[in-house]
């Protein structure tokens, strides 16, 4: 018999978490069948404490329920803790362990996927809502030599840089500006706004980009985002959160199963189905 998963969300059609776990399994040889799980939007917690009592074994979690996820969690890793939400969930006799591999998908994906260093480096994260919250502590954990913050709003950058500010890892590495106060080139560029939604450009400094920066967008499509065109056009070497998709789901299949899948083939499968 398969242990059984699912990603849950709503709207949740689209995902393709059961493509990318599916390969997984069968790569890995993992007794694991995954599916998708449609819940009300005001339904997350009865949902899932079904699908528990039906013999669930771990979920992923995505728009709009990963604060949902976060309250539900018995234990939560230091990862979710930072992020303030939780994206995988296992669930282990009564524990629910809560953990967010949003992060940790995005530095393997620039460090393995693209290849590009981040130790040393200083990176600008465009955006302080709950994707540039989650991705912060894993880039902390890499050793950059500052990550500046810029956002719309201030005071919400100032936010998230006081509080990873405090953090071990965060002491001297934290700034904080509006998008017209970014001042210098940066060796890693990151959009974790939305506007690659809506097909709309970050007011970021032209003098933020150059030859020498590599810009990730995390979000993806069958073509460049508006973001990776403007920063191409800067010079810049560019990549789509694709990678970052691959490699979050490769940690929370690690996280249920502590089996780690090759992400390569699954990453270039998913690329050619775009």
């Amino acid at each position: 018999m398969a242990d059984r998963y699912v990603v849950i969300g709503n709207p949740i059609a689209h995902s393709k978490s059961p493509q990318i776990h599916a390969r997984f399994a069968q790569q890995t040889g993992e007794p694991v069948a995954y599916e998708r799980l449609l819940a009300p939007l005001d339904g997350f917690e009865p949902t899932m404490r079904d699908f528990i009592a039906g013999g669930g074994r771990g979920a992923n979690v995505t728009v709009p329920f990963k604060l949902d996820a976060f309250a539900l969690a018995t234990e939560r890793s230091a990862r979710a803790e930072a992020a303030g939400a939780v994206n995988t969930l296992r669930f282990d006799g009564g524990r629910i362990v809560g953990d967010n591999t949003d992060g940790v998908g995005l530095v393997r994906d620039i460090m393995g996927g693209a290849g590009i260093g981040i130790a040393g480096r200083r990176v600008l994260l465009l955006g302080a809502g709950g994707a540039a919250r989650g991705i912060i502590l894993p880039l902390l954990d890499e050793s950059p030599a500052q990550i500046v913050i810029a956002n719309r709003t201030l005071a919400k950058a100032e936010e998230l840089a006081t509080q990873f500010g405090q953090l071990p890892q965060g002491r001297g590495r934290m700034a904080a500006a509006p998008f017209a106060a970014v001042e210098g080139a940066f060796d890693i560029v990151i959009n974790a706004t939305s506007a690659s939604l809506s097909a709309e450009v970050p007011p970021v400094p032209a003098s933020a980009l150059s030859a020498q920066t590599f810009a990730y967008d995390m979000m993806y499509g069958a073509q460049p985002t508006v973001f990776m065109q403007v920063a191409a056009s800067r010079g810049a070497a560019v990549r789509d959160g694709l990678g970052m998709l691959v490699e979050q789901a490769a940690e929370a299949f690690f996280v249920w199963r502590g089996v780690r899948p090759d992400t390569s083939p699954v990453y270039a499968w998913l690329r050619a189905q775009l």
